[in-house]
């Protein structure tokens, strides 16, 4: 059963990690897929092709999130292509870690950008669709961070905390006309990025997780699949820990 069947789903940030696999996901369950890509064209074009051998329709477009009207010219130029909208998974995000002594405004700045002010332009984006067709599902990717806080994530904490908020904020405001706005918060998820950690430390993560084992980016697309589709329709401004009972 494709749980997403003639579905149309956005998806930022999508060319590899927890995107791609949210991508990948959807498009199993019958959803066409529009996502961006901020640098690595070669990733897009080659999930493009992939998703598009499974039967859906699937394109990737180079636009910045957190650009205020890089998001709304995003959102047109999908509606064009694809005739509507149902899911939008705000999912762009970046790090850049240092304790607070250490953290420039700089990085901080851009870590804001990227992981809230996206959230907040991409959800005005796709609004006035939503509000016209009185459904839609978003779902803000948050982390377990943005719940318990982490020394030497202080903007990536607030950032991911921010979200949380602008989840729940929406969600009491867009309920009445059947829209639902959820977060989940991934907790340790092996991706591209932890490959290029040292052996030990991802061990010492392991270890420290009640599953005894890192999330893979289909735990953190299945729960996804649960937001965006119909078995969820009564679940709203909730957060969703995906994080192998780190947070209980």
């Amino acid at each position: 059963m494709k749980l997403l069947e003639g579905k149309v789903a956005i998806i930022t940030g999508a060319s590899r990690g927890i995107g791609k696999g949210i991508a990948e996901v959807f498009a199993k369950h019958g959803a066409n897929v529009a996502f961006t890509y901020s640098s690595s064209v070669e990733s897009a074009q080659a999930l493009e092709a992939e998703l598009n051998s499974l039967g859906v329709k699937a394109k990737g477009y180079q636009s910045n999130a957190a650009d205020f009207n890089e998001a709304q010219t995003f959102v047109e130029a999908v509606l064009a292509d694809f005739g509507t909208v149902d899911i939008l998974i705000n999912n762009a995000g970046i790090t850049k870690d240092n304790l607070l002594m250490r953290m420039s405004e700089a990085d901080f700045d851009q870590v804001i950008d990227v992981n809230l002010k996206s959230v907040f332009n991409m959800t005005k984006a796709i609004q006035k669709t939503f509000l016209k067709q009185r459904a839609g599902s978003i779902i803000n990717i948050s982390s377990v961070v943005g719940v318990s806080g982490n020394a030497g994530q202080t903007n990536y904490a607030a950032s991911k905390a921010g979200a949380i908020g602008f989840t729940k904020s929406v969600a009491l405001e867009l309920g009445s006309r059947n829209i639902r706005c959820n977060a989940i918060a991934p907790g340790f998820i092996e991706t591209e990025m932890t490959a290029k950690l040292p052996e030990d430390v991802v061990k010492g993560w392991r270890d420290g997780i009640p599953l005894k084992r890192g999330g893979t980016t289909e735990d953190v697309a299945n729960a996804c699949l649960f937001l965006a589709s119909d078995l969820s329709a009564y679940v709203t401004g909730q957060v969703l820990n995906v994080c192998g009972g780190m947070l209980t």
